[in-house]
């Protein structure tokens, strides 16, 4: 938006040299400057650098539909509502006009009565990014009166005639003519209302109650769907798939780091005082990012439900509030997570994983069994190489730790006093010097070398105690 004035009339709009184009030209047109500024057309996204954002590049700067075919949690929504931050600031349309009648291309029989009468004094207004983008889930009961109008009783009562297209209250497309509309799950639009769609994105020819109503709308239409509803039960009609111009396959994050980083990214940590300060240790959070992955790929979970990237950023804030829990009942300074906050994860998560039907109750085995391999794989990753012989003699002259998620950290270590080599241990694993972050990580070591069978773990009646087997 330049500093002038905003036109108030369709001559001074002319005379403006305003830009005649349409809402995807427009799109396409502020794609390319960000892009060329080296600037990201969708903020916040991990891992689609070389996958999903290239192909939406090229499907905007195309002029395409789209459609974003992903399980969910897979940032579909992220990405269609950033696509707001490419419309311009503010676009004129006629003054009054429920559908966004462009100035120069009015097609309501009030625009153009308008237009008709007061010529280049016709009344400007400007609408902001907001007033143009519409969304919508997709649900069996949706109507065309909902997407694309009806006749309007009152204004029947009124004394127009039925076949008077100004009796015509418009629905959610209509309105946001000019802009985006982003139906999600569009595979559970009834076929007869994904045949209205069809006339909408291509013949522009709508059908209300028998009334033929010519819609030359402007539109960008963007849609969500899960790729076996879309692939394989074929909900789609076939005719509105070849509307769309670009297909955009999304996924979960392909790596651990990616995994995390999202999880960073999008988690919300308690911050609020007297609350203690909340760290995640790097290999805590690795931690849950190995579980989600084994959980993408154990036969055990139903794999079309999908396991969302959601669900490693809730069992972020899970372990962090258990952190805290720990930090409140003990009165230390800092929560620092550790690996015997992990149960309160499984406990949390349980009912956001569905399993297939003949593993019913075992999913707290399964979780429990996926959870202990994902410990064992960051601890053979993160400790490789460090020599923990010095902790293993320790406990063969009879030492014994016991932990549990109200055990402080400084208990902890104050069990674990001059043992050759704990430092090196420590330092593999990058923490700090502060009694809690070493906690976590002997944690991780104790329970790493159980996993490894080096040492045996018994419950107690704090939590776990370690010995030598």
């Amino acid at each position: 938006m330049s500093d002038q004035p905003l036109a108030s009339t369709l001559g001074a709009l002319r005379a403006s040299g305003y830009p005649d184009r349409t809402v995807k030209q427009e799109i396409a047109a502020n794609a390319t400057a960000r892009l060329r500024a080296g600037e990201p057309l969708v903020d916040g996204l991990v891992g689609f650098d070389q996958t999903v954002l290239p192909a939406l590049e090229t499907a905007l700067l195309a002029g395409h539909d789209l459609i974003l075919l992903g399980e969910r949690g897979q940032a579909k929504s992220r990405i269609i509502r950033s696509l707001v931050t490419l419309l311009d600031e503010a676009v004129p349309i006629v003054a009054g006009s429920e559908v966004n009648d462009h100035p120069f291309h009015p097609f309501t029989p009030a625009a153009r009565r308008l237009v008709d009468e007061r010529g280049d004094d016709t009344p400007i207004e400007w609408i902001g990014r907001d007033q143009r983008y519409a969304e919508k889930l997709a649900t069996p009961d949706i109507a065309v009166a909902d997407l694309v109008g009806d006749v309007d009783p009152i204004k029947v009562a009124e004394g127009r005639y039925l076949g008077d297209d100004e009796t015509i209250h418009f629905g959610l497309i209509p309105r946001h003519n000019r802009g985006i509309i982003a139906l999600n799950e569009l595979p559970d639009l009834a076929e007869r209302i994904q045949v209205a769609l069809l006339n909408v994105m291509e013949e522009r020819d709508v059908q209300v109650r028998g009334y033929s109503l010519r819609l030359p709308l402007d539109l960008m239409v963007v849609t969500t769907a899960n790729p076996e509803d879309y692939t394989n039960r074929g909900r789609i009609i076939t005719p509105l798939k070849d509307r769309f111009g670009s297909e955009i396959r999304t996924h979960y994050p392909l790596s651990i780091d990616h995994e995390v980083d999202v999880m960073v990214a999008e988690a919300v940590l308690p911050d609020s005082p007297p609350i203690p300060a909340v760290v995640v240790p790097t290999f805590m959070a690795e931690v849950l990012a190995a579980f989600t992955r084994s959980l993408r790929m154990a036969a055990e979970v139903n794999q079309r439900s999908g396991v969302s990237v959601r669900f490693s950023t809730g069992n972020y804030e899970t372990l962090a509030a258990s952190a805290v829990r720990r930090a409140v009942r003990t009165g230390e300074e800092s929560a620092v997570a550790r690996p015997s906050d992990l149960p309160a994860v499984i406990a949390a998560s349980m009912g956001k994983i569905e399993f297939e039907s003949f593993e019913e109750g075992r999913e707290v085995e399964i979780m429990t069994r996926l959870m202990k391999r994902s410990i064992l794989e960051v601890f053979r990753r993160r400790v490789r190489g460090a020599d923990v012989a010095g902790l293993l003699d320790a406990f063969e002259t009879g030492l014994e730790v016991t932990t549990g998620d109200l055990v402080s950290g400084r208990e902890l270590m104050g069990q674990m006093d001059r043992i050759p080599g704990l430092a090196a241990v420590l330092a593999g694993l990058d923490v700090e010097e502060s009694p809690a972050m070493a906690a976590a990580a002997v944690e991780l070591c104790l329970e790493g070398l159980h996993l490894s069978r080096r040492l045996d773990r018994h419950e107690s009646d704090i939590g776990y105690t370690y010995v030598q087997g």
